[in-house]
């Protein structure tokens, strides 16, 4: 099994040696990396069934060598994959065995704290984790919370609209970002928006946020941070039947109660977790809520009692609330690690991202279970619940012949289900070149070339993270006609391993 990636350009990969030097004079030292060995560890993201050696890495440490390096591989025709922490789970960092692996983790600073307008101006090489922890101690906190907060970057979330356990109430990163700096392929910088909560004109912010690195390489970012609430306590209300947590998660909602976060878990999810974290889970449950209720503490205490009113409607079994702020970040400790917590169990695991229309959860959840008993695979399902963001993790050996196969099936198999029941595709994790093919099922090809339009009005010439998101790519002088058939670019197979 492989990917389908761009045709490598062997008048490119002929040029080596020249582009390595040209690169190394506008980064000297140590920011240029070219060697087969030092390369390694940029050969996957996030999604290591595909993995491919870039043609060489460079990494810069300010906008002017990122303005000159982009102006350069323009000038010369030379692809670009922009590259954060790497985390990306649907290869959306994946390199280009012809192409410049352009790494932003020196971007590593956050240039300004302003409380009074209560925004930061951070590098796309912070880590979200970064941004909280230089505020906290003024009572401010930034919102959006990723399970990979710690390592994930604030330009790997700008890419792919990252969201977290906190978005139902807070939003994702695009609710969150007032504003970027942004760097074209042809090296020209722009700024889109700025410290002001909106801005009159095209909303270019949102077109940037979510694009997945193909419009432009952001080396600034403006975001919103918030006051720490005065009261936050979590509930852990567990269920005999997934079903009925996914009616409660809906009455919940539907009862006009906006938690702070609501998330999911099943009996594998839960067993794994516990065991890895001891957070207090029950076990004798096959399904858990957390649902976390903030503001004012005696809104905070009204908002409790209704949501365990609501539990015991949906026939909850256990229901227990957070009695101090240790025992309630335990409770979303053990809900963090639960990616890391079901590697315990399994030799490897695919994790799914669709998002779904909350009413559709117990409809979902039955299907998912068929489909597992279907292909013989087991499921572990961590949902961000409140929003409908699933992440189904299939489980499976990679050693066994065609179990990966067997393994992608199934999650296309769950992609394509959220769709036909009114969802989408991805939630937070992107397309990248995991769901790149199946975007047909929800796209039509004319929805796709209007996106690729969009493009080329950043990229004319397509050398900006070519392979991802759109399953066939066509060259911009031909998205100026109507039927769009021709212009294709053939891709050939990266191998997955």
């Amino acid at each position: 099994m492989s990917v389908a990636m761009p045709e490598p350009d062997a008048a490119v990969l002929a040029r080596r040696d020249h582009i390595v030097a040209a690169l190394s004079a506008i980064v000297p030292g140590e920011g240029v990396i070219a060697s087969e060995l030092a390369m390694r560890p940029y050969e996957a993201d996030g999604l290591t069934a595909y993995r491919a050696l870039p043609m060489v890495v460079v990494l810069p440490e300010t906008t002017e060598q990122v303005s000159r390096i982009l102006a350069y591989c323009h000038r010369e025709g030379v692809k670009v994959v922009p590259r954060g922490a790497g985390t990306s789970l649907s290869g959306g960092a994946l390199p280009l065995t012809d192409g410049v692996l352009l790494g932003m983790a020196k971007f590593n600073r956050i240039r300004e704290i302003d409380y009074d307008n209560r925004v930061v101006v951070a590098e796309p090489g912070v880590t979200n984790l970064a941004v909280t922890q230089a505020v906290e101690h003024a009572g401010f906190y930034y919102a959006p919370d990723p399970s990979s907060q710690i390592a994930c970057t604030i330009g790997g979330n700008v890419a792919e609209n990252s969201g977290g356990v906190h978005c139902l109430k807070y939003g994702m990163t695009t609710n969150n970002v007032l504003g970027c700096e942004l760097v074209l392929m042809t090296g020209e910088i722009v700024r889109i928006g700025g410290p002001h909560l909106d801005a009159g004109g095209y909303d270019l912010l949102g077109i940037i946020t979510g694009s997945e690195g193909l419009l432009g390489v952001v080396t600034e970012i403006t975001v919103r941070i918030l006051k720490k609430p005065e009261t936050a306590r979590a509930v852990l209300v567990g269920f005999t039947q997934s079903e009925d947590a996914g009616e409660c998660v809906s009455r919940i909602i539907s009862a006009g109660i906006i938690p702070g976060g609501m998330e999911m878990m099943d009996r594998p999810a839960i067993h794994a977790t516990e065991e890895f974290v001891h957070a207090g889970y029950p076990l004798d449950v096959e399904a858990l809520l957390i649902v976390e209720l903030d503001g004012p503490q005696v809104e905070v205490d009204h908002l409790i009692a209704r949501v365990e009113a609501i539990a015991r409607e949906c026939k909850a079994v256990t229901c227990k609330v957070s009695a101090s702020e240790q025992e309630r970040l335990l409770f979303w400790a053990g809900r963090k690690a639960a990616f890391p917590a079901v590697g315990r169990i399994s030799p490897d695991y695919y994790c799914m991202d669709g998002t779904i229309p909350r009413a559709k959860l117990p409809l979902v959840l039955r299907r998912i279970r068929e489909l597992s008993e279907r292909y013989g695979l087991r499921v572990a399902n961590v949902f961000h619940a409140g929003d409908g963001n699933l992440h189904p993790l299939i489980l499976y050996d990679a050693n066994k012949p065609g179990e990966l196969d067997k393994t992608e099936q199934f999650g296309a198999e769950i992609l394509k289900l959220c769709v036909e029941v009114g969802g989408v595709l991805t939630g937070e994790h992107g397309v990248g070149v995991e769901k790149r093919d199946l975007m047909p099922a929800m796209f039509s090809e004319i929805d796709l070339a209007h996106q690729q339009r969009l493009k080329c009005a950043f990229d004319d010439r397509g050398l900006l993270n070519p392979g991802k998101v759109f399953p066939t790519l066509h060259r911009c002088a031909e998205l100026g006609r109507m039927h769009v058939h021709a212009g294709r670019v053939a891709f050939p197979d990266i191998p997955r391993f």
